[in-house]
């Protein structure tokens, strides 16, 4: 993909097709380095299938036999010197504790390292298309800390305001431009 956005919004939708209630985002950059984790309280996945969640061919979509989103991000970590790791847990083995977690480190100076992209535009778009999930999005950068949680709108809201109504999707595109500044 040309833009690590592209990538937390194939995953995420993946958490949201898994189920979950909440989706936590977070980005950790410094000036060398990027790493992105995805985290949700989605149904998990078995043993087997996360053992082979990064080939290409496993996929639980029934549109298609492929599953690029995965083993693209891994390839996009492992060109920069980076890696990715996924974790997750069953509901069905830990009703708990399920969920899944994929973490990737990238190290931003190498050539190959691919840009963050649009990630305000990612935002909005998954809180948009999945308005009854909870979204966590925080991104700390060296000097700053940029985030937003659903949950605390919804509680300002109140049930009567959706959070897919444009004037909240203006809103949050608003706040996270406003606290990127004029660095994003």
């Amino acid at each position: 993909m040309k833009e690590l956005s592209l990538n937390i919004l194939d995953i995420a939708q993946n958490s949201i097709h898994a189920d979950a209630s909440l989706v936590q985002i977070i980005l950790t950059e410094t000036e060398e380095t990027l790493k992105l984790e995805i985290k949700d309280d989605g149904k998990g996945m078995s043993e087997e299938f996360l053992a082979r969640v990064t080939d290409p061919f496993s996929t639980t979509r029934t549109t298609r036999k492929v599953g690029m989103g995965l083993p693209l991000l891994k390839l996009a970590a492992e060109q920069t010197g980076g890696w990715m790791q996924i974790a997750s847990r069953e509901r069905a083995l830990y009703p708990e504790t399920h969920g899944t977690e994929v973490t990737a480190f990238f190290y931003k100076n190498h050539l190959d390292f691919t840009p963050l992209g649009d990630v305000i535009s990612t935002v909005v778009s998954l809180v948009q298309g999945s308005p009854e999930v909870d979204f966590v999005f925080r991104h700390i950068l060296p000097d700053k800390t940029v985030e937003l949680e659903t949950q605390m709108l919804r509680e300002v809201l109140g049930e009567e305001v959706p959070l897919s109504s444009p004037e909240v999707l203006v809103w949050i595109r608003e706040s996270l431009i406003d606290q990127y500044g004029s660095g994003e």
